[in-house]
Formats: structure tokens, sequence, C-alpha cells
């Protein structure tokens, strides 16, 4: 399983401006490479990667990607985004076996949900996403799919208050399980991609026993 030592970001602010939190990641360097093709049938690979890191109430992450077909149809919250171009993180902060899928399109629309499994995962209130920052190079407005040489970036600031049920205090030193995902179910090419290795028949994002590991480096 894979592992990644998230670094604490010093910024201007406990809110920093999202502008200033993209180029923080992007300081960080060429980040971590969602390149699995765990199934056979999907072997369209479009360059995915991501940058993580973290601060005194947020997650920041950020895709950078790379895609022949690029679409971001729902426009409202806790819609199948997965049926767009879709880049997802799923976390679990315990050891309680509860994780959270945090699913967006280019645009931001994001769907979160909450459970142990495929089986009993519920999409959270929206309220709850209301809270998430973001910032995209492909805007806000919902588009119908594009071909061509596409490129897109999403910033993405996750607050701790967004993992509803949790009572996060800090992140300093936290140890999560998580994995990193781009699909697009309903793309002219769809995909399948994982940053951790996913040992399923058939392509399911919902197998927290693949999920690798995040380390949040203490505060000094």
């Amino acid at each position: 399983m894979k592992t990644i030592i998230v670094p604490y970001l010093i910024l201007s602010s406990l809110l920093p401006d999202m502008a200033e939190i993209s180029k923080a990641l992007d300081a960080l360097g060429e980040g971590h490479a969602i390149d699995r093709v765990n199934w056979p049938g999907y072997e369209y690979q479009p360059k995915v990667r991501f940058n993580i890191a973290y601060g005194e109430k947020e997650i920041y992450l950020k895709y950078y990607v790379h895609e022949q077909y690029v679409m971001a149809q729902k426009n409202k919250s806790n819609q199948s985004v997965c049926e767009d171009s879709c880049v997802e993180f799923f976390v679990s902060p315990d050891s309680d076996g509860i994780y959270y899928n945090f699913e967006f399109n280019p645009i931001g629309t994001c769907l979160l949900g909450k459970g142990t499994g495929r089986a009993d995962s519920k999409v959270v209130d929206a309220d709850y996403i209301s809270k998430i920052r973001r910032l995209g190079t492909m805007g806000t407005g919902a588009f119908d799919e594009k071909t061509g040489d596409q490129y897109w970036e999403l910033t993405i600031a996750i607050p701790v208050e967004s993992f509803a049920g949790k009572d996060i205090k800090t992140l300093s030193g936290k140890v999560f399980k998580a994995n990193f995902y781009k699909c697009g179910d309903k793309l002219t090419q769809p995909h399948y991609l994982t940053w951790n290795p996913v040992g399923t028949a058939k392509p399911d994002y919902h197998r927290p026993e693949y999920f690798g590991t995040l380390e949040f480096e203490k505060k000094h």
C-alpha cells in the first residue's frame, strides 16, 4: 500500500485565498500520479496527478488532468458527478471503518458520501458540501463533452467540519487511510484510474481495504 506524507503549509491566514492555496500546491512539485489501470476493458489512461497538503482548518487538494474528453453536465450538489469527468478522494479518518467519498467534476460540483462500503454509503447533507471551497480552470457553468487535447485543474479546500459526524480537532500527526481516483462513466472513453491499486474483478472504488495511507506531518 502506498503512503503519502502530507505537508503542513504555512500560509497567510487560517482561511487563505484559493489562489494562494493553488500556488502553494504547485510549489510542492509534480505530486502523485493517479495512473493505475486495474481492470481489463478500461485501458484508456488520461494523465492525472494531484498534490495534497493541509493547513490549520482544511485539507488542500489540487488535481491536474490531461484528457481527450472532458464533461461537466452536473451543477448541483450530490448529483452523480462520476458520470462527468470526475476526480475523487475517498478517505477514512478513523479506524471505525467509516469513509467519506468526495467526488468532483471540472466545475467543482461535489457529491459527498459517507459509509463503510457500497451497500450502506449515503450522500451527506449538502450543507457540508457548501463549506468546501473550490477553484477550477474550467469555470463554474455546466457544459457538454468537449473533445481534443483537454487540460484542466481543480483546487479544493476541505474543512474538517465537512467530515459529518466527526470531531477532528487537528490534522497534525494524524494518520488517515485514503485512495484517489479518476473516472468518467459517461464519457466517450470511460475510464477508471486509481492511485493505490484496487484488486477487484470489476471497477469498484468503494473498497476501503485497498486504501493507502496519509500521514499528516506534525506542525512545529
